[in-house]
């Protein structure tokens, strides 16, 4: 059973940083899939970044794109999400989350771990962001 626990949230000011880990366990591939993704109050969940583990292959949101850094750190089985200039609209819950299918997969339009059907999720961390 895969397993996510998510850590690193908090409050911050706009302009500020944080950094959100996301301890995986429960996995036997060499290759998978995991990504963030975030929720704000009265929205959607929205896909946020994901990466393969084991190689350099990631997903951004346009919406972050510049600001925020998925990587691994695959002898610690987590994976992390740097979080810089931080605004407002970032405020949400921050959940990890893990393909369960293939991860050659992973990016796939419209499925893969951004669709979000098809996931194992984390408990989730907070951010807020104050202007």
């Amino acid at each position: 059973q895969v397993q996510l626990v998510e850590s690193g949230g908090g409050s911050v000011q706009a302009g500020g940083s944080l950094r959100l880990a996301c301890a995986a366990s429960g996995y036997s591939a060499s290759r998978n899939c995991l990504g963030w993704f975030r929720q704000a109050p009265g929205k959607e969940r929205e896909g946020v970044a994901a990466i393969i583990t084991g190689s350099t292959s990631t997903y951004y949101a346009d919406s972050v794109k510049g600001r925020f850094t998925i990587s691994q750190d695959n002898a610690k089985n987590t994976v992390y999400l740097q979080m810089n200039s931080l605004k407002p609209e970032d405020t949400g819950m921050y959940y990890c989350a893990a393909y369960k299918g293939p991860f050659f997969l992973c990016f796939t339009s419209g499925a893969g771990i951004i669709g979000g059907s098809n996931n194992y999720w984390g408990q989730g961390t907070q951010v807020t962001v104050s202007s």
